[in-house]
């Protein structure tokens, strides 16, 4: 039954947000299972009818892919869910990992006019509705345009390589994608844990729904070793996509980072969720882990490394980060998480050394208290160690999440490059590089960033290649 009037009335009054419900803190770290539950139907009709429904919707604007928003929103509130994810997919490949951590807090739903006076709409959860609706009753795949007889080579399957891949061969051009793993994904698939994205139920579904699309995945293709960029154009790729990334991890070059016990994030999470060392010994690869565990970096990565340690069986863990809350740039609700699992939050701290024993294992570390003052480059209060603060606190494991920066090896194989930043590829807007041909977009172009923002890239890229195409 459709609502009535005055319960649309009730709903558009309404200032916080459905509730989305999930796992309980003292079970879910016990589990690697996916923590929040999604909206049923009733629910997420309820919260798509808060939608204004605004004339000019600024929340678009706020959306790295373009999708209609209130476009999809509204056929949520009519029941109308499989015209709802024929909408969402008409710009998105990808609904299912972005309902699940894109942003949205700080992208659409930051928009939202709601959020003036109230909560604003929850659209990454409807999101996540539409496209867990589909994954349940079966992905459609839309018919193959003609094709226009030209090759595309996408290197990196991760969020950026796949969004334009999928919008490539949406465009009717033979899409060839390789990855260097064994496995697709890339950060979806060996930096978030298992518990905020579910590797078989969701992503790989998303990765067969590209395939479906035509693309063709080739893994274990290292490009810059296994094959170069100029290979590729020799072998009849007429454009080249470069996605590959930022996987190469950022330390802070104090004294005992060498030290066993002693973790990057991309090897702690690539050995726990792409190599499955949470299923051990079921699977083959360990993790060693020890009772207490600090956890350098307040990012998301950070949160999603010590979220993992508890439940790899740490009895303590510790985010040890250098500013103050409001300065941490995980999302809220990941935070928010940690904090409801056990985490122990040390703000305004930051480590100078790590002490090992007498075999070279960590057994401590030595951190020095911190004060902030005027702001640096990035925006944030700069952190400013207070003379005489330093102490040391036991700890068997220090995983370091303060960043990455891409891996060298592309750049320094392909001629022609125009480089930034540690490696970083330097574009135009549209995602072309110096050289004639060849593409790029995400973290391998702005450094280590979100999901969606990779996403976006990937897809302006995508047109900018069609155009480029049609050239030749």
């Amino acid at each position: 039954m459709p609502l009535d009037k005055e319960q649309v009335r009730q709903l558009r009054r309404m200032k916080e947000k459905h509730p989305m419900p999930e796992q309980d803190p003292k079970e879910r770290i016990k589990n690697f299972d996916e923590v929040p539950f999604g909206y049923d139907a009733e629910t997420a009709v309820k919260e798509a009818t808060r939608c204004l429904q605004c004339k000019k919707a600024e929340c678009v604007e706020g959306c790295p892919v373009e999708v209609d928003i209130p476009a999809f929103i509204k056929l949520i509130a009519e029941k109308k869910f499989d015209e709802g994810i024929k909408k969402l997919k008409e710009k998105n490949n990808l609904p299912a990992v972005c309902g699940r951590v894109c942003p949205q807090e700080a992208q659409c739903e930051a928009f939202c006019i709601r959020g003036k006076r109230a909560e604003p709409v929850a659209i990454g959860r409807l999101e996540r509705f539409l496209a867990d609706y589909e994954l349940e009753k079966g992905v459609e795949t839309p018919p193959r345009p003609k094709s226009t007889g030209k090759r595309v080579a996408i290197v990196g399957s991760g969020p950026a390589g796949l969004t334009a891949a999928g919008d490539l061969a949406r465009m009717g051009h033979e899409v060839v994608l390789f990855e260097a793993f064994h496995a697709t994904g890339g950060v979806l698939r060996y930096g978030i844990p298992e518990f905020r994205l579910p590797k078989e139920k969701v992503l790989q579904r998303e990765v067969d729904y590209i395939a479906s699309l035509g693309v063709e995945i080739r893994t274990n293709v290292v490009v810059g070793k296994t094959i170069t960029v100029d290979e590729l154009f020799e072998e009849g790729f007429q454009a080249v996509f470069i996605g590959s990334g930022a996987g190469l991890p950022q330390f802070q070059g104090i004294p005992g980072e060498n030290l066993n016990g002693v973790y990057s994030a991309n090897e702690f999470l690539t050995r726990t969720n792409l190599m499955k060392a949470y299923l051990f010994p079921d699977w083959d690869t360990p993790i060693k882990l020890g009772k207490k565990v600090a956890v350098v970096g307040a990012g998301n990565v950070a949160m999603d490394s010590a979220r993992t340690a508890l439940r790899l069986g740490a009895e303590e863990v510790h985010i040890v980060y250098r500013r103050s809350d409001k300065e941490m740039p995980a999302r809220a609700e990941e935070i928010e998480h940690a904090k409801e699992e056990g985490v122990i939050f040390n703000l305004l701290t930051n480590p100078v050394k790590i002490f090992g024993d007498d075999d070279g294992w960590v057994k401590g570390m030595e951190c020095i208290k911190m004060e902030l003052g005027e702001p640096d480059e990035s925006g944030r209060a700069r952190p400013i160690p207070i003379e005489g603060s330093e102490y040391v606190f036991d700890v068997e494991t220090v995983v370091i999440a303060i960043g990455n920066s891409p891996n060298p090896l592309i750049p320094q194989t392909t001629s022609g490059l125009e480089l930034g930043w540690k490696n970083t590829i330097k574009t135009d807007e549209e995602g072309a590089t110096s050289r004639k041909g060849i593409f790029a977009g995400g973290d391998i172009v702005t450094g280590a960033a979100t999901v969606i923002l990779a996403m976006g890239a990937g897809k302006k890229a995508a047109r900018a290649m069609d155009r480029y195409l049609q050239t030749l």
